[in-house]
Formats: C-alpha cells, structure tokens, sequence
C-alpha cells in the first residue's frame, strides 16, 4: 500500500515525488495449513490487517524482492498461489508438482523456486507469465529454498541429508552433504553463506557458497526448522521446535547468545528489513511470536489462523 503526507498549498510536482518516494508498508504473510488462508500483517502496527484464501494446505510462503507479490505453496493442492500484495487478492494459481513445501523467488525476482517435497524436483515458474517453464529432479523430500545474488540457489534435500545446488539457469550442478533432515534455510543479502538447519542433528551448517563446501557447524538446540539470518549478517536466529524456543546465534563466535520462549512448536522465521524484529510462526499455539533481538525479549503474540508454518515478510 502506497500513502503520501501532504502538505496543504504543496505544489502538484513536490506531492508526486514524495508519493513515489514513500516506502509501501512493510508486511507479514503467515501461511495457515489448517486453514487454506493467508493472514496479512502490518509489522509496524504488529497487528493484523487482512487474509487471502489460497489452496489446501498452505506451508511456504516467498515475498517477491519489489513487494507487489507473494508466492505460497499450497501442499495439498499441488500448486501455487500468487498474491497481489496491494490488492489481497490471488492473480493466478500455478499447478506444480506434489506437496510443495516452499515457494521462493529468485533475487532478481524473475523466477519462483517451488520445492515439491512429494516429487523430489524443483519447479521453475516464470514470475511475469506466472507458469512452470522447468522441472527439474534434486534430492529426496525438498523441503526449503535460499536464492543468492548471483542467480543460485540452494534446496535442502529433508530425506538426503544434502542441500542440492542450483546454476543461474536452475540446473542442479552439486550436492553439499550436511547433517541429519535438513530443514530451514536462508542466506544474508550478499549471498556469501548459507544457513542449514539440521532438524535431526541439532545444529545449523554453514554454507560458503563460493566454495561450496561447509564452513563450520553452529549448535541450534534439539530441533531446529525455520531459520533467518539479520541484515548485518551477524545473528542467525533459529525455532527450535522440540523446547518451544527462539535461539538466538552469534555466528562469528559460533554459540547461542539468547533464548526466547514463544509459542508451541515453532516453525517459520521471519525478520524485518531493519533487523529490528523477529517473527515466528507457532504451528501448535495457533499464533505469531514478535521478539526483539536488542532486548531478546518477547514484544507480542498475535493470533493467527490454524496450524501456521510458512512466514515471509516483504522487503519494503
């Protein structure tokens, strides 16, 4: 949504500008799986505004780099629901392969990454035709995506152990073995590493992805799933599902820095382009969890609808 202040007697040229200029409101989508809905936040207000009536089963959910749009996997519907952001309203639903687990857009925004968990492949959506141009096989049981500047992405293979590499042209070009049933998944803004969460193992992989190899091994509690990394790249913040918990990991100095109680088996994280908060989905809790990273202190729960996994937030 795009607002303007303006000032009485302002001349029409100076109004335009400063309306083109002001940021659209920086928003949460929860993606609710008992539900087949969508719920929309306002991350400034911390409430919500609006939901979306997607497909069965809604798990991931991928906001588009310019904000205007927001990709959710549907896992039981097999397909994809994209979101006008400005309207709230489904503009196309894309048929993909069985139980997509997550929906996420290339950095440049021109393509939709789909993890079918239920076909171990990846779907290629083109963003502006909103249809499957490739598929193309990966490991077993995809689950997560990270994309990277560069055009890459990674795919955590859940059944494989593995996080299966993607080319510019979405082609699976390499296998990096990590721990057990890898997970979650993100990467800072400069792509330069890739956080694995590894559900069965306890710990968080780090990724260089100019070498593509694992760079180090991070603790991350008893079960980690959804992980998101700040802005600055210095904190990596993780749900543990098994102890209902928001970590909290310094990465250069590789340890738990802080944890925070949230609500019943967290699933999804998010964080605002400011690094000023965190948003957790709490699948059993029915709930979203608010955390500020400074004070490492619960701000806010806010309901949700049924069973919330996916989360994304969008980039401005």
């Amino acid at each position: 949504m795009t607002s303007a202040l303006v000032t009485a007697g302002a001349p029409p040229r100076t109004v335009a500008r400063r309306a083109a200029e002001y940021p659209i409101r920086i928003s949460a989508y929860v993606a609710n799986s008992g539900t087949e809905t969508v719920s929309a936040y306002d991350t400034q207000m911390e409430r919500k505004f609006g939901a979306v009536q997607v497909g069965h089963g809604p798990i991931g959910v991928g906001a588009a780099p310019d904000g205007e749009s927001v990709y959710v996997a549907n896992g039981q519907s097999n397909t994809v629901s994209v979101i006008h952001t400005g309207a709230r309203l489904v503009r196309a639903t894309v048929r993909v392969g069985r139980r997509p687990f997550a929906a996420m857009p290339t950095r440049d925004g021109r393509r939709v990454l789909v993890a079918n968990f239920g076909s171990d492949t990846v779907s290629v959506i083109d963003a502006r035709g909103c249809h499957v141009i490739a598929t193309v096989r990966v490991g077993p049981l995809p689950h997560s995506i990270t994309t990277i500047p560069d055009g890459r992405a990674s795919v955590t293979d859940n059944g494989g152990g593995a996080v299966t590499v993607l080319d510019q042209q979405s082609r699976p070009v390499r296998r990096i073995q990590v721990g057990d049933f890898p997970s979650g998944i993100s990467s800072p803004p400069s792509g330069r590493l890739v956080y694995v969460s590894n559900t069965g193992s306890g710990t968080v992989s780090v990724i260089d992805t100019r070498r593509d190899a694992v760079v180090a091994r991070l603790p991350a509690g008893k079960a980690p799933l959804g992980n998101a990394v700040s802005p600055n790249g210095r904190f990596l913040f993780v749900a543990d599902s098994a102890r209902d918990c928001l970590l909290i990991i310094d990465i250069a100095a590789r340890r738990i820095v802080g944890s925070v109680h949230v609500g019943a088996q967290p699933q999804g994280v998010a964080v605002t382009p400011d690094g000023r908060r965190v948003w957790v989905t709490n699948e059993r809790s029915d709930t979203v969890s608010i955390i500020d990273p400074y004070t490492r202190q619960l701000r806010a729960t806010v309901p949700t609808g049924h069973e919330p996994e996916g989360i994304a937030i969008t980039p401005r």
